[in-house]
């Protein structure tokens, strides 16, 4: 039933080439240090070579560097845990093979990943990993390891995993902040199941926000085509500010390393935007400066510690403006904030533009989404608004809220809290604009679905709108807290509408 922008591959993915035996001492390498940290004592043992990124080009030295420490991932599913990746490859390859039934037993799938600490740390896509009953690493030089998974993410479809080893050879973190577009950048994986394999192209762009994590793009949204899809796993509560480039990335890919031509990672790849499933010239790659905090608070704290802003906002595009009946067509319009978040306490006020954030101008959400997601909730973040037409700054201390706002409508009632603990999701009520516009009487937006909950199982994901519950029309919280009271039949029933105006409706056990 789920319809979507972008194609997200599951990888068949290589090993890499170990280049010679690394001394080090294992007990340095304390489980009190950030990665950072890590390599950095790594690096002071084994200087890398001096790899230059001016002149003539020459990708070999970049390569060298970097594909020791890609790694080929086998994850194997059991038939119960109908794991995200055999579906994705019979969802790509089933037809071109002929494969129309799914063969009895356990299912397997592969992705790629990175090295990160020289004692078994490596990160990859949570979609490689996700639901996996056995993970197996392999390096190219033949050795293999059971690999255990430390922790996921899935808002920016990030997971730790770990193998019992030591003096691994890694890749040097990078600065994706310092990435240029029209840089020279290595993608190095395993597509199709061939050996660690590096292709070269540029970076096209910068902060894509392309709706393959936790939204449904409409088809009118879609940048890339109205036939496009995506056969990943459904994730929410996105995180999204890729870079995008146009080295080729095939199936494989996923959970492989984007490094530049001095062979440090900037990167992890995760998606194509594809109508066959194949590569055609759009890859996106989880930037490093985000991955490094994610990967950080998982090895620390098992999970990710995330500090928001307390607002909820419209990307603003020139008919939004017009909507809103504002000049300004580029930032954030502050809709709603949060009661007691850090941005009513800073002192930003509903109707403000968010126009910059450290400095650094703001045109899309992913702007401040990515921005906003390396900071631990405590820190303070610097946002600049546009206000009765001058430029006001505020320093916003992050808050670890429970619930967090979606970038339509904050939760700022005890009645949505409630009802977002007990579905698993938060609304907007639609004006009467809206609901003119897509001809209906009733209905409310999904804006926000939690991983785990009601409206993540029935697979409703954010950018829908209910028209109905059990049968009954609702328009307002009230209306779904009433509508949920009397199930039918010991089932919630939803009715509603995709983004492209299609009608659904589903059925799943209330509890």
């Amino acid at each position: 039933m789920k319809k979507i922008g972008l194609t997200l591959l599951t990888a068949f993915v290589g090993g890499a080439m170990a280049l010679g035996v690394y001394k080090v001492i294992e007990n340095k390498y304390s489980d009190g240090l950030s990665f950072e940290d890590k390599q950095k004592v790594y690096f002071t043992s084994n200087p890398m070579p001096a790899v230059s990124s001016t002149g003539d080009l020459d990708f070999t030295q970049a390569a060298a560097v970097a594909t020791p420490a890609v790694v080929y991932i086998r994850t194997t599913y059991s038939a119960k845990s109908n794991g995200g990746g055999q579906d994705q490859l019979e969802q790509m390859f089933g037809d071109m093979f002929g494969q129309r039934s799914r063969p009895q037993g356990p299912q397997m799938a592969s992705g790629s990943g990175v090295i990160i600490s020289p004692d078994g740390y490596i990160v990859t896509n949570n979609h490689v990993v996700e639901k996996a009953d056995k993970i197996t690493v392999y390096t190219n030089d033949h050795r293999y390891y059971s690999a255990k998974v430390i922790g996921t993410d899935p808002s920016t479809d990030l997971a730790l995993i770990k193998v019992s080893a030591a003096n691994l050879p890694i890749v040097k973190l990078g600065n994706s902040d310092d990435a240029k577009v029209g840089e020279w950048v290595l993608a190095v994986g395993n597509p199709f199941n061939l050996t660690s394999t590096v292709t070269a192209g540029i970076i096209s762009a910068k902060g894509r926000n392309i709706g393959i994590i936790g939204s449904e793009n409409s088809e009118d949204e879609n940048p890339f085509g109205r036939t496009s899809r995506q056969t990943g796993p459904k994730l929410n509560k996105a995180i999204e500010s890729f870079i995008q480039t146009d080295a080729a990335i095939n199936p494989g890919n996923s959970g492989g390393a984007l490094v530049n031509t001095r062979g440090e990672l900037i990167g992890i790849n995760a998606a194509i935007a594809s109508h066959t499933g194949s590569y055609e010239g759009y890859g996106f790659a989880i930037p490093v400066n985000l991955a490094k905090k994610v990967l950080n608070d998982i090895k620390k704290f098992g999970t990710v510690k995330r500090g928001y802003v307390g607002v909820s906002f419209t990307e603003l595009n020139p008919d939004n403006a017009k909507r809103l009946d504002i000049t300004t067509e580029n930032g954030l319009y502050v809709n709603d904030l949060v009661p007691g978040g850090g941005a009513e306490q800073a002192g930003i006020r509903k109707g403000d533009i968010i126009v910059k954030v450290e400095g650094q101008p703001v045109y899309e959400s992913s702007d401040l989404q990515e921005r906003v997601g390396r900071l631990q909730p405590g820190d303070k973040i610097n946002i600049t608004v546009l206000r009765d037409g001058k430029n006001k700054d505020f320093a916003v201390t992050l808050k670890g809220d429970a619930v967090a706002p979606s970038n339509r409508t904050a939760a700022n009632s005890k009645s949505a809290e409630e009802l977002f603990n007990k579905l698993g999701a938060s609304f907007h009520a639609l004006t009467p604009a809206e609901k003119n516009k897509l001809r209906v009487n009733s209905g409310v937006l999904v804006t926000q679905v939690r991983e785990g909950g009601l409206f993540d199982a029935a697979e409703i994901p954010e950018g829908v709108v209910i028209t109905s519950i059990n049968k009954v029309p609702v328009s307002s919280i009230e209306d779904i807290d009433k509508a949920i009271v009397k199930p039918i039949q010991g089932n919630i029933i939803i009715a509603g509408l995709y983004p492209d105006g299609s009608h659904f409706s589903s059925a799943f056990p209330a509890q």
